[in-house]
């Protein structure tokens, strides 16, 4: 059951991620199972489906160049162990410093946040990283992991935003999507808070916000 469900995750991105090349922007409702690793899974996830899809439209000749921006709380390690030192794929991860895993991976750029973050000195942090990113990397695609696990009212995160700050962090990394013209595929990725409904209104909210800047 969970390998079948990782395989239909896998493909979901993949093809996301074609969706993003033909229209701009593309968003899979599961996804972003960051934590597994080539030969292993870890944290609930058994195939890293960004790393799929990437290495498959870098076989493809789809892109030359990936940009992967995982907002996650938890760091993408499995991720940046796929690609340690694959110059195709950049792997940028800001989460909770002291979040699981308690052992990190080394992404190509990784800002880990003390604990009770607000909106204010995250999204500024964000805002700071964003342009600098897609100029240093120039992608053919960015992969965004949208993990709404950053709320304060998440029972896993140690990360204070509230329901706003999520939103405007979503509109920062589309914006930035859009203003250098780069398509973009987005993956849920984590979010448990206590109240279900906290969850689902952050995530619709990245499918909202990317309604309104790409029309």
């Amino acid at each position: 059951m969970l390998v079948e469900r990782g395989r239909h995750i896998a493909k979901g991105t993949y093809d996301c991620a074609k969706y993003a090349l033909q229209y701009g922007i593309a968003l899979n409702i599961a996804g972003g199972t960051h934590h597994a690793f080539e030969d292993h899974g870890e944290g609930f996830c058994i195939f890293n489906d960004i790393a799929l899809a990437a290495n498959a439209l870098l076989i493809e000749n789809l892109v030359k160049k990936v940009l992967v921006i995982d907002l996650d709380v938890h760091q993408g390690n499995g991720t940046a162990a796929i690609f340690s030192g694959y110059d195709a794929v950049f792997t940028f991860s800001m989460h909770g410093d002291k979040s699981y895993p308690l052992r990190k991976e080394k992404s190509d750029l990784d800002i880990g946040l003390p604990d009770h973050t607000e909106d204010k000195l995250y999204l500024n942090i964000l805002k700071g990283a964003l342009n600098q990113l897609v100029e240093k990397t120039d992608p053919d695609l960015i992969f965004y992991q949208s993990g709404v696990d950053v709320l304060k009212t998440d029972k896993l995160g140690r990360i204070n935003l509230s329901m706003e700050g999520c939103k405007v962090r979503d509109e920062l990394v589309f914006m930035t999507a859009q203003k250098y013209e780069i398509p973009i595929a987005v993956t849920m990725g984590g979010g448990y808070s206590h109240r279900l409904s906290d969850i689902i209104n952050a995530h619709a909210n990245t499918f909202r916000t990317a309604r309104q800047i790409f029309g």
